[in-house]
């Protein structure tokens, strides 16, 4: 059926003025204007229809029972009013689409996007806006959505869904905001959002707009200024230095559905961690990406026995030399390496493997690229507003507004979404410090106290509460690990106890004396004694991880084998009593890529790990000890099931400076135990004696001067414990400890 002439008298009359801005992309609400309008008293039976298409020749109207072609009306604007749809309870607008004649002749049918009602809910704005949402990326970004309908598919093809992209941002201060994207070369005008209420939220469905489309926000800002950004919850990007979004609709199906389970009735803090931590794009040059680092970093990983991948930052980052710590795309994984389904799939087979994965997170600062989240409607809109707390004096970039409930909602929101939609296992969260004082790197008169006169900042601090007490809540089995490096009380502490409610937090000062210590020459390390032993003290005030990280190797410190002093055989043993060291130590474990390798270089983001050494034995040999290290570590309850108690810990020895040895009983939750001797000195102690908790044989279980790994073959065999008081102990026996080695001993209870 045809209709095409209408009674003008029957258009829904508009204000001239509001449909002029309209014309112009400029109006906070064109859904108001544009689209379906059912008219009234005696036109009740009819719905005016207006459509913004500045390029057309011409433009009809179709629904399933008539054609009418639309009159130009102002500046590209159509109207044409049709039959309205009878029902039960009246009249309703009728599904219609738009056949749009260009001025170079062609036709092309397409859907009209002002005919859609709002795709995020009031729930969605009103949990938004008290800071609550906890899956905002569900009701934000770009959500590609399909809609059944009368006409079918966009271009009326029957059978099929109308399939499109909500977008939807938050912008408060700003006049207008548009879509832009390849789908409208770029030009937002027939695009333009509405604003809904006062929340702040912009939104608009996009019929025909699919994932793979790239887009940005057109934001005419509080300057009158209009500025392109990408989408803050974007989940995926360009690849730098190109900055647009890209329209994401995952088709992965996970294969993990056995891990997930058994991580949410485990509790990993009370388990073996061993952490391999990763710079994705720097691990070996012949990986371009994620697939490709499943296939070659995971039976890596797993050879070397390590229980978990910990990855710096893989959101969204424009400059590489940031490592991923200045991030743009909170939400957009590194477009570098591939899609997010390409990351799901490397994440799915780590875990396949049994390999947990964690994953850096930088809700601490944002870098000032513009195309980005900085100034965003043209207000200091994520960043907080005071110039003493907005910006960070050593980095260059700004601090979030951790008072504004939105901005607490999308960070706490994008832990969860790294937890649930990639199946995080665990986020370390980077610079807490920063976050935690107002006077972080800042000199007298650079900073004002807050409300109690204190120097800690109190939002942030709620902040942090609020991700970890969520995060945990959301996704039992994951961990939270703090990287802190003060003195700050309670950060491993439940937040209902006033602690921050962290999992785990970096040993930072067991780093710093370690690296000092080893540092020096072994003839002198006995007049630095107490900072091999210093650690102890502290040991139970956190939950620690023991971290030899990126940090360590990297801006002229040196490699793990470079710090070490000395000839090169002293240097490879070096590197191996460290690593001896810190997996018997209380705490759990974290070592840096490359490090296992001893390379001689230090870290560098533009290259490959040195893989080449791996030619040379003694470089073999000390990558080998790490992987039996793991095994030991991993089937020895003694060495991990009480890290975080006095319980599971025990010095036989801790005294001997002048021998540079220290000596210590791991004990597991059953008793087990675990007695590790440990020689820093540059010479092998033969009948050293040590002191042992118990009678009976004991066995060497494991020893980093043994051949294979490089070492000078030294072992002790026929271990009987010797009656008789010792280090206020019962039993003693004398063994040979080698020259800067390690010696596991444990029960021999066969």
């Amino acid at each position: 059926m045809s209709n095409n002439h209408f009674n003008k008298d029957a258009i829904v009359a508009v204000d001239h003025a509001q449909l002029g801005t309209v014309s112009e992309g400029r109006f906070y609400n064109p859904h108001e204007i544009l689209g379906a309008h059912l008219g009234s008293g005696e036109y009740s039976d009819t719905a005016t229809v207006r459509v913004l298409r500045p390029d057309a020749k011409e433009v009809v109207i179709v629904t399933p029972d008539s054609e009418t072609k639309a009159e130009p009306e102002l500046n590209g604007v159509y109207v044409a009013v049709v039959p309205a749809v009878k029902t039960d309870r009246g009249y309703s607008v009728p599904d219609y689409r738009l056949r749009i004649t260009k001025e170079d002749g062609s036709t092309v049918v397409e859907n009209d996007p002002y005919r859609y009602l709002p795709t995020v809910g009031e729930m969605d704005l009103y949990l938004f806006g008290e800071g609550r949402h906890e899956r905002l990326w569900e009701a934000m970004g770009a959500n590609v959505k399909r809609y059944e309908d009368s006409m079918g598919g966009n271009d009326g093809t029957h059978g099929e869904p109308v399939v499109g992209t909500a977008f939807t941002v938050w912008a408060p201060n700003a006049h207008s905001v548009r879509v832009v994207g390849d789908f409208n070369g770029w030009n937002g005008i027939c695009h333009s959002m509405r604003e809904l209420g006062s929340s702040g939220v912009w939104e608009i469905f996009i019929p025909g707009v699919t994932a793979g489309e790239k887009y940005k926000y057109q934001i005419l800002n509080v300057f009158n200024t209009w500025e392109m950004k990408a989408d803050p919850m974007e989940r995926s990007h360009e690849v730098p230095p190109k900055t647009a979004s890209i329209v994401v609709e995952s088709e992965y199906h996970w294969n993990d559905s056995d891990w997930m389970a058994k991580r949410a009735k485990t509790d990993p803090h009370q388990g073996p961690v061993a952490i391999y931590e990763v710079n994705a794009n720097s691990w070996r040059d012949d990986v371009h990406s994620y697939r490709e680092l499943a296939d070659k970093l995971v039976p890596y990983v797993a050879k070397l026995g390590f229980t978990h991948v910990e990855f710096m930052p893989l959101e969204e980052y424009p400059y590489l030399g940031s490592w991923g710590y200045q991030v743009t795309g909170y939400y957009g994984v590194d477009s570098r390496l591939g899609s997010p389904d390409d990351f799901k799939y490397l994440v799915d087979k780590l875990h396949e493997a049994g390999i947990g994965v964690i994953m850096d997170w930088v809700p601490a600062h944002f870098p000032k690229d513009a195309f980005a989240l900085g100034r965003f409607d043209g207000t200091p809109l994520y960043e907080d507003p005071d110039p003493t707390r907005g910006e960070h004096p050593d980095w260059g970039t700004y601090i979030f507004n951790f008072g504004r409930r939105e901005v607490r909602n999308f960070l706490v929101a994008d832990a969860c979404f790294w937890l649930d939609e990639y199946h995080m296992d665990g986020l370390r969260v980077d610079a807490v410090s920063s976050m935690l004082y107002l006077d972080y790197s800042r000199q007298p008169g650079q900073w004002h106290p807050n409300k109690f006169g204190g120097r800690e900042n109190l939002e942030a601090i709620d902040f942090i509460k609020e991700a970890n007490a969520t995060a945990y809540k959301n996704n039992p089995g994951i961990m939270m690990i703090a990287e802190e490096s003060t003195a700050y009380p309670g950060v491993t502490a439940p937040t209902d106890q006033g602690g921050l409610g962290y999992g785990l937090k970096w040993n930072m000062g067991w780093m710093h004396d370690t690296l000092e210590y080893l540092h020096e020459q072994p003839i002198n390390r006995k007049w630095h004694h107490n900072e091999i032993t210093f650690s102890m003290v502290y040991a139970y005030s956190e939950h620690y991880v023991l971290p030899i990280s990126h940090d360590e190797v990297v801006y002229g410190k040196g490699s793990l084998f470079g710090k070490m002093p000395g000839d090169d055989w002293q240097r490879y043993a070096g590197v191996r009593s460290l690593f001896a060291y810190q997996w018997a130590h209380p705490g759990k474990n974290l070592t840096f890529m490359g490090n296992e390798l001893a390379q001689y270089g230090e870290w560098d983001y533009n290259s490959q790990l040195d893989w080449d050494c791996l030619n040379w034995p003694d470089h073999r040999g000390v990558q080998q000890l790490v992987a039996d290290l793991n095994a030991l570590y991993k089937k020895s309850p003694a060495l991990w099931s009480q890290d975080f108690t006095p319980d599971g810990f025990q010095w036989l020895t801790s005294d001997d400076s002048d021998h540079n040895t220290l000596s210590f009983v791991r004990i597991g939750k059953n008793g087990e135990q675990m007695v590790v001797v440990v020689n820093f000195s540059g010479t092998a102690w033969q009948d050293y004696q040590v002191a042992l908790p118990q009678g009976g044989r004991w066995r060497e279980v494991l020893t980093t001067d043994d051949r294979k790994y490089g070492g000078s073959d030294i072992h002790n065999t026929n271990i009987e414990a010797n009656a008789g008081p010792y280090h206020s102990r019962d039993y003693s026996t004398k063994i040979t400890v080698p020259a800067l080695g390690v010696v596991f001993l444990e029960p021999d209870n066969n």
